[in-house]
């Protein structure tokens, strides 16, 4: 692939501020996800600045032990117009290793009741050691569309009615 960069936008009919409030949510990422292989949030604390650091359980087929977890690195927080982290892992009690990719939300306002979100997904920092195991990207463009659609739902107003 000539591009170590995936993206998908989508247009949200939703204030740029409720998007971001979804996003900034770790509660909120499996509803999001488009994989289907995050499982459960361990940390819960809203995300609020660069750095701050929040796990996430996951399953997939190909990975080792099937369930595991990741640790991400919030490296981008300008509210309420991008949000973005890296991805890696931690030992017991070691420091966090991050594998190079990036997740990065960047939204626009269309106006005050609709939001231009667009989704990348950057491996472009990855180590070779890490392609020897992972093949980049690890999933089609079609799973950043449907993480688009699903922050549609969570972010709409009938969800934020009933308390999502």
């Amino acid at each position: 692939m000539a591009t170590e960069y995936l993206s998908a936008t989508l247009t949200l009919a939703v204030p740029v501020e409720r998007v971001f409030a979804v996003l900034a949510d770790p509660t909120a990422h499996v509803a999001i996800d488009g994989t289907g292989w995050l499982r459960e949030p361990v940390d819960r604390a809203p995300l609020t600045e660069a750095g701050q650091l929040f796990r996430m359980d996951m399953y997939h087929t190909a990975h080792p032990d099937g369930d595991y977890q990741v640790i991400n690195k919030v490296v981008v927080f300008d509210a309420p117009r991008a949000i973005g982290w890296l991805t890696g892992s931690q030992s017991d009690g070691g420091e966090p290793e991050f594998g190079g990719w990036v997740w990065r939300y960047d939204l626009e306002p269309l106006g005050p009741a609709e939001t231009e979100v667009k989704l990348g997904y950057d491996w472009s920092a990855v180590p070779d050691f890490r392609r020897e195991f992972i093949q980049f990207p690890p999933f089609g463009p079609e799973h950043l569309e449907n993480s688009l659609r699903h922050l549609a739902g969570l972010a709409a107003p009938a969800a934020q009615a009933s308390g999502r």
